[in-house]
């Protein structure tokens, strides 16, 4: 995935956001809850290690090199389709699950395609066709957009996840599972 470069404050930007995160509570699965302890259910609190891929190989995230991932399922830390593809896996587990882009961020819809003014990038920044920027919302919200095309004084820019429409592998290997209190 592209680094971003800038971030660019736009009060011009009409995009419905998601909620903020104390409203991103995911809705799980409660029927693929267990009783064993040590196997992901909602509201647990999970250990691991995980990368996403792209379909040549290309990894796009990955915490392997870094310390694991803790948090609560359903806490909006991961995405929903991520989260469900955890349920029901032991602690110890090493899987490989392919999930399209589509399951972990949401389809791409053209309401996330937006014209933005020229005026409303910073001076030191020339905008560049499959530039991946950084933008600031009225409410505060950061966001990644991809410039797409550059017409006269506006830039078409795609709010879009990029990896929205791609094959993915979720690689995840859970190292501690702790029962929801």
């Amino acid at each position: 995935m592209a680094d971003v470069l800038a971030i660019v404050h736009s009060d011009r930007l009409n995009l419905t956001l998601p909620l903020t995160r104390e409203h991103q509570l995911c809705p799980l699965n409660t029927e693929a809850m267990s009783e064993d302890p040590h196997t992901i259910a909602p509201h647990c609190k999970v250990t691991l290690h995980f990368s996403l891929s792209l379909a040549n190989g290309t990894e796009a995230v990955s915490t392997y090199a870094e310390p694991p991932l803790i948090f609560t399922l359903g806490d909006g830390t991961m995405t929903e389709g991520l989260e469900q593809a955890l349920i029901g896996l032991d602690q110890g587990a090493n899987e490989m699950i392919l999930l399209s882009g589509d399951e972990i961020f949401g389809p791409a819809t053209e309401d996330k395609i937006q014209h933005i003014p020229l005026s409303d990038f910073p001076t030191e920044l020339t905008p560049i066709v499959g530039q991946l920027i950084s933008f600031t919302t009225p409410a505060g919200d950061e966001l990644a957009g991809l410039i797409q095309e550059l017409n006269g004084d506006q830039a078409l820019v795609d709010f879009n996840h990029p990896l929205c429409g791609q094959l993915i592998t979720f690689k995840v290997q859970i190292l501690k599972v702790d029962p929801a209190v």
